[in-house]
C-alpha cells in the first residue's frame, strides 16, 4: 500500500535516458516512519530449509508489516518477515555482490509502498497492494501477455518444450514484477529467494509472493520512470556482461548440422548468396556419444581446421555443452570428476545419476567452487580448438524418464557458504542454470584475456545476464509463437537480461513461407538474432521457403547490420546503466496507459519497430500506436509487406552503418551515416560508441564515444560533434547526413566526420512536395512487391487445402482453441475466471484427441457458433468420427466432448456392418505442479482409489473402472478438473504419467458399427476448487 511519510524528499539524482543524457529530478518518496535501523546482520549457512528455531519463529508470525532497512541507494529497501526471519534468510544469489544485500545504508528515505506479510508454517507469503490503474510486467522468462495482470507463475526451471500461453514454469526463473503506476512513474520488487515461488498477479494492482523459508523482498522506488527502476536494479544485480560485436550479428543454428562439410556448406551458401550471417551453432550431435568436450571422430574429424575455414570467410562458431556427464569410466570428464569429487550426490552420499542424451549421467555441482574451477579448466582447454562461444543447453538441469523432469528436490549440493552451504536440490534448483553459466563464462575468460565470453545458457535466474545472453526455449513454428516472441523478449529486458532472442522460425514443428519471413523481419531486430530448428523439420534456413522469402530475410539482416552500431550503442548504455536494449513502447511515455498492452511495437532507444503478428496483414497494413510527441518513418529503401516500418523519434539522431555481410567486413573508416529527426524545437542529438569490438580496452579508456548535435538557425540545420569521451582519436571517414522530414522524406547533405555539416532545410510548401511524393513512391514500390506466398503448410503435407487458422470456442468459464485440420485436435483449453491452462500441447501432436483404428487428420468445419462446433474426419472403410464440442448454454462451466463413430457407407455384402472399431478419448494435461497431482475416483465397488504419478501406466475395467466421474487433482493449485462421463459408453479408464503430462483415456468397447448402431463416448469437464 501506499503511506504518507514526514521524512524529507529525496535530494536530486542522475538519470540515464534514451539519449544518453543526464538531468536531475526528484524521486518523491512518500511513508510513515518506521524502525529503520537494526542491529548489525548475521549469516548462518544451514542444511535444509533453515534452523528448526527460525521455522518456529515464522510460524508465530502475524500476518502485518514487514521489518525494513535502508540498502544499497536511496529509494531502496529491504523488507523482511522479522528480525529473525532476516537472520534466517539465506545469502543472496541474485545480487552481484551478496554482501550489498546486508550492508544498511544512511540515511531520511522511508519505503512508501509497505508489504504486508503472512507466515503460515514453513511458507512466507508477501502481499503488496498498489493504486487502481497500475500496470504490471516482469516475471522473467513467462509466456503470455506483456502486461502480466491476471497470471500467475512459478518459478522453477523447467524443460518446457513446446510451451503454450498459459505454461506457468519456463527455463528460467526471476521473481521480479516492475510495476507502472497510474501517474506514469515505476516501482520494482524482488523476491530474493531461490527456491520455488509463486508470483500471483491474478488480483489487480496486486502482487502476491509464496515461497518456503525466510526470505527477504527487495523494493525499488517508485522512481519516476520505468528506466530508472531497471537502472537501480541493475545497482543490485549487475548488467549484462559486454558481448563480442560479432555476437550481434545473426546466428543460424539447427539440430543438428551433422557434419564438417554441412556445417561450411551452410556458412558459404549465406555468403554466396548475400545474406548475413556472423555465427553458426553446432548441436549435440558434433560429439563423441553426447559426451561433452568431445568431437565426432567420422564427422568431425578436425574441428580446428573447420574453425579455420570459417574464419576464413567471416564466421564465429558456437558449441554445446550440456551438464549431464556420461557415467563411463574411460571418459576422461568422469574419470577427473570423479577423482575431484564434483558430482551432486543423493541422500545416501553416492553420486546422483540420472539419464540425459548420452545415458547414464552424473551432474556437477555447481554450487562448488571446486567444481566450478574443475569445470572451467574443461572449458579453457575446449576453447583451444578454436572454439569462439559455448551454449549451455538442458541445465535446468533436466532429467530423462522422470515425471518432474529433473533430479529429485532431496539430492545435496554442496555448496560454498557464501551462497547458501550444504542445501537440498530444492534450495539451488533454480539456480544451476546460472552457476553453470558462470563456471563457462569463468572458463572462456581465463582462454583469453583480449577476448569477451560469449555464453548462451537456456536456464537461468535472476542476474544470469551478468555471464550469459538466453533464448526463449524449445518454441513451436506458429503464429500464436510468432506473436508471443514480442512480448517474451521485452518481458526479459524488464526482468534485467538485455540480451535475447526466440528461435526464429520456430523450434518445433515446420514454419511456412509467410511465417519464416515475417518471423525474420521483426527477430532480425531482437537484441540476439538466431534461426533454430529441431531434428526432422525442414530446413529453416533462409533460402528454404523459395525465392520471395528469401529476399525478405536478406533485407531483413542487411537492416540489421546497417542498425548495428545504433544496436552496439544500446549494449554499452545497458552494461553502463542497466537499462533494457528492446523497451516496450510505453518506455517512451510512461503516463500514456494506451501503450501499456502494446506487444507488436517496441523500442530500441529512439528507434521504434512496429511488425505485424497477422497473417493477412503486413505491417503497412496496420494502425500502430505511436507515443506523443514527433515520430518519422524511414527506411533504407527496403520496405516490404512482410518487414516491419520503422520510425525515429523527434530529437534523436540515429547512426547507420554500411550493408555489411557479417561484422568483420566493417572498419572504422567506412562511411558513417547519421539519420536526423528534428523535434519541434529543431533540435536533436545521439550518440556513438566504438571501440575494438572486442576484449577490455574500453574499460581502460580505449574507445570513442561521440555525442552528435542538430540544430536548425534561420532555416539551416547544422550538425556537429558536441563533445566526445575515450582516448580513441577520430577515424578518417565521410559523413552522410538525411534529415528526416516526414512520410519517408528527407533531403541528405555530405561533408566529413567531426567536421560541422550544413544542410539548409526546404519551405514548408516544398516539404508537403516531397512528403507527398515519397508516400506516393512507397505506395507504388509495396504495390509491385512480389509478397511472401500466402502457403499455409509446406508443400506436400496433406491438408494443406484447409484454412489454418485455429477456431477459439470461447463462453462462460472456457477457452477452448481448436484446429480442425490435423484430426480436430483440442489444443488449449484454459479455465478462464482461474487461468489455468489444463492441455499440454502443440498442433502436431498431444492436447485432446481421438483415436480409431487408422484415423486420417483432415477434418472440415461443419458449424461455428460461439460455444458449439462440430467436424467430421473419414477413418476409411465407409466410417466417419464425429465429434460435438460444446461449452453448455445452461451451464457455462461444463465443456461437453460428444464423439462417435458412424457407419456412412458400409457395403452391403458386409450386411451393413463395419470392420472391428473402437473409440478412444485421449487427452494430454499438463501438469503444473508434477509431484503434487493426483488422479482420484470412487470406483463402481465403492472402492476409493488415489493413483499418483509413481503408478506408472494403470488401466481399470470391470467394476474397477471410476463410477462416472474421476478427477485431476492439483493439491498446490487447490484445483481438480473433473471428468463426467456415461459408465454404459466407456469400457475401460486407462491412466498414463508422462514426463510433466498426464493421460486420462476413455475406451469405448471394441465392435463392428451400423447406420443404427455407432459407438459413442459423450463426457464433460468441469473445474472445481478444492481444499
Amino acid at each position: 500500500m501506499l503511506v504518507t511519510c514526514t521524512h524529507r524528499t529525496a535530494p536530486p539524482l542522475l538519470a540515464w535516458h534514451f539519449r544518453s543524457h543526464s538531468h536531475s529530478h526528484r524521486r518523491e518518496l512518500r511513508g510513515s516512519p518506521l524502525p529503520s535501523r537494526l542491529p548489525p546482520l548475521s549469516l548462518r549457512c544451514f542444511r535444509g530449509s533453515h534452523p528448526p528455531e527460525a521455522v518456529a519463529t515464522m510460524a508465530a508470525a502475524a500476518v502485518g508489516e514487514m521489518v525494513w532497512v535502508r540498502i544499497l541507494e536511496e529509494g531502496v529497501f529491504r523488507f523482511d518477515a522479522s528480525e529473525d526471519a532476516r537472520v534466517a534468510a539465506g545469502p543472496s544469489l541474485s545480487f552481484a555482490e551478496s554482501a550489498r544485500r546486508e550492508v544498511q545504508r544512511a540515511g531520511g528515505d522511508c519505503p512508501s509502498v509497505l508489504p504486508a506479510c503472512e507466515v503460515a508454517g514453513n511458507v512466507q507469503k508477501v502481499v503488496i497492494k498498489l493504486p487502481s490503474g497500475t500496470s504490471l510486467y516482469g516475471t522473467g522468462e513467462a509466456s503470455g501477455p506483456l502486461e502480466r495482470t491476471g497470471k500467475r507463475v512459478f518459478t522453477w526451471n523447467t524443460d518446457a518444450w513446446g510451451y503454450g500461453p498459459g505454461t506457468t514454469s519456463l527455463y528460467q526463473s526471476h521473481p521480479w514484477v516492475l510495476a507502472v503506476l497510474p501517474d506514469g512513474r515505476a516501482f520494482g520488487v524482488l523476491a530474493d529467494t531461490t527456491r520455488r515461488c509463486e508470483i500471483d498477479l491474478r488480483q489487480e494492482c496486486t502482487v502476491k509472493f509464496s515461497a518456503p523459508s525466510a526470505y527477504p523482498v527487495i523494493t525499488f522506488g517508485p522512481f519516476n520512470s520505468p528506466d530508472e527502476v531497471m537502472t537501480s536494479l541493475s545497482h543490485a544485480i549487475g548488467t549484462v556482461a559486454m558481448p563480442p560485436k560479432w555476437s550481434l550479428g545473426y546466428h543460424q543454428c539447427r539440430w543438428s548440422y551433422d557434419s564438417s562439410e554441412k556445417v561450411l556448406q551452410v556458412v558459404r551458401t549465406f555468403r554466396e548468396k548475400g545474406i548475413p550471417c556472423d555465427v553458426v551453432w553446432m548441436d549435440i550431435d558434433y560429439m563423441d556419444g553426447f559426451r561433452c568436450f568431445t568431437f565426432d571422430s567420422k564427422r568431425f574429424p578436425d574441428p580446428k581446421s573447420m574453425v579455420n575455414d570459417l574464419h576464413s570467410i567471416g564466421c564465429k562458431s558456437i558449441w554445446m555443452l550440456d551438464p549431464g556427464i556420461k557415467k563411463e569410466n574411460g571418459y576422461f570428464v568422469y574419470d577427473s570428476g570423479s577423482k575431484n569429487d564434483v558430482w551432486i550426490k543423493k541422500e545416501d552420499d553416492s553420486p546422483f545419476i540420472g539419464e540425459v542424451w548420452p545415458g547414464d549421467c552424473v551432474f556437477p555441482d555447481f554450487t562448488c567452487e571446486r567444481t566450478r574451477t574443475w569445470w572451467a579448466s574443461l572449458v579453457k582447454d575446449f576453447v583451444s580448438n578454436g572454439v569462439d562461444g559455448i551454449w549451455n543447453d538442458m541445465n535446468e538441469p533436466a532429467v530423462f524418464k522422470t515425471t518432474t523432469k529433473t533430479m529429485p528436490e532431496s539430492n545435496i549440493h554442496r555448496g560454498d557458504e557464501d551462497i547458501g552451504g550444504v542445501q537440498n536440490h530444492s534450495y539451488y534448483h533454480n539456480a544451476y542454470g546460472m552457476l553453470m553459466a558462470r563456471s563457462t563464462y569463468e572458463g572462456m575468460a581465463m582462454s583469453s584475456t583480449d577476448k569477451r565470453p560469449f555464453v548462451l545458457t537456456r536456464a537461468g535466474f535472476i542476474g544470469s545476464q551478468r555471464y550469459a545472453a538466453t533464448w526463449t526455449g524449445d518454441n513451436l513454428s506458429n503464429w500464436d509463437h510468432m506473436h508471443m516472441s514480442l512480448p517474451m523478449v521485452l518481458q526479459l529486458g524488464l526482468s534485467g537480461q538485455p540480451l535475447s532472442g526466440p528461435d526464429i522460425g520456430g523450434f518445433a514443428g515446420n514454419a511456412t513461407p509467410k511465417l519464416f519471413g515475417r518471423w525474420m523481419g521483426v527477430g532480425a531486430l531482437f537484441p540476439f538474432s538466431r534461426g533454430h530448428s529441431e531434428t526432422g523439420s525442414i530446413d529453416h534456413e533462409p533460402w528454404s521457403f523459395g525465392e520471395e522469402c528469401e529476399e525478405v530475410c536478406r533485407l531483413a539482416l542487411l537492416r540489421r547490420y546497417r542498425l548495428l552500431p545504433h544496436i552496439y550503442m544500446l549494449f554499452y548504455l545497458s552494461h553502463k546503466k542497466g537499462t533494457p536494449v528492446a523497451a516496450p513502447l510505453f518506455f517512451a511515455d510512461s503516463q500514456d496507459p494506451e501503450l501499456r498492452k502494446i506487444e507488436t511495437s517496441f523500442l530500441l532507444g529512439p528507434l521504434l519497430i512496429c511488425a505485424s503478428t497477422v497473417p493477412t496483414k503486413g505491417a503497412h497494413e496496420c494502425v500502430h500506436k505511436l507515443p506523443k510527441g514527433a515520430w518519422s518513418p524511414f527506411d533504407f529503401g527496403d520496405s516490404h509487406p512482410d518487414l516491419p516500418v520503422m520510425y525515429l523519434q523527434g530529437g534523436a539522431i540515429l547512426p547507420v552503418g554500411l550493408p555489411i555481410k557479417h561484422v568483420g567486413e566493417a572498419s572504422l573508416e567506412d562511411d558513417l551515416s547519421l539519420l536526423v529527426s528534428l523535434d519541434e524545437n529543431g533540435k536533436a542529438e545521439g550518440v556513438l560508441f566504438e571501440d575494438a569490438g572486442d576484449g577490455y580496452g574500453f574499460t581502460q579508456g580505449n574507445y570513442l564515444l561521440t555525442y552528435y548535435v542538430a540544430e536548425v538557425h534561420s532555416s539551416v540545420v547544422s550538425v556537429k560533434v558536441l563533445k566526445t569521451e575515450g582516448s580513441w582519436k577520430r577515424p578518417k571517414r565521410n559523413l552522410n547526413i538525411s534529415i528526416l522530414l516526414g512520410g519517408g522524406a528527407m533531403i541528405s547533405s555530405h561533408g566529413v566526420d567531426g567536421e560541422e555539416v550544413h544542410l539548409t532545410m526546404p519551405s514548408q510548401s516544398e516539404v508537403s512536395s516531397l512528403v507527398a511524393t515519397s508516400e506516393l513512391e512507397l505506395k507504388r514500390r509495396l504495390e509491385m512487391i512480389r509478397p511472401i506466398p500466402d502457403i499455409d503448410e509446406p508443400s506436400g503435407q496433406e491438408g494443406a487445402e484447409l484454412s489454418k487458422i485455429p477456431v477459439d470456442l470461447k463462453s462462460g468459464d472456457w477457452l477452448l482453441k481448436v484446429v480442425p485440420w490435423i484430426g480436430g485436435r483440442i489444443i488449449s483449453m484454459t479455465h478462464l475466471p482461474t487461468d489455468s491452462q489444463w492441455l499440454h500441447s502443440r498442433i502436431e501432436i498431444n492436447g485432446y484427441e481421438e483415436y480409431s483404428g487408422t484415423e486420417y487428420r483432415r477434418y472440415a468445419e461443419q458449424s461455428g457458433e460461439e460455444e458449439s462446433i462440430c467436424l467430421e474426419g473419414d477413418i476409411g472403410g465407409g466410417l466417419v468420427l464425429q465429434r460435438h464440442i460444446s461449452i453448455l448454454q445452461h451451464n457455462a462451466k461444463i465443456v461437453q466432448i460428444d464423439s462417435s463413430i458412424q457407419a456412412r457407407s458400409v457395403g452391403a455384402g458386409s450386411g451393413g456392418f463395419s470392420r472391428l472399431v473402437c473409440l478412444r478419448v485421449h487427452p494430454t494435461f499438463t501438469l503444473l505442479h508434477p509431484t503434487e497431482v493426483v488422479v482420484a475416483f470412487t470406483a463402481i465397488n465403492g472402492s476409493k482409489q488415489e493413483i499418483s504419478p509413481e503408478s506408472g501406466e494403470v488401466t481399470f475395467e470391470g467394476d474397477l473402472r471410476p463410477n462416472g466421474e474421476w478427477m485431476l487433482v492439483d493439491k498446490c493449485a487447490g484445483l481438480s478438473l473433473v471428468n463426467r462421463f456415461e459408465i454404459s459408453q466407456v469400457s475401460k479408464c486407462s491412466v498414463h504419467w508422462g514426463t510433466g503430462d498426464l493421460n486420462m483415456e476413455l475406451w469405448s468397447e471394441e465392435r463392428p458399427v451400423s447406420e443404427a448402431t455407432p459407438l459413442r463416448i459423450c463426457h464433460q469437464y468441469e473445474l472445481r476448487q478444492t481444499s
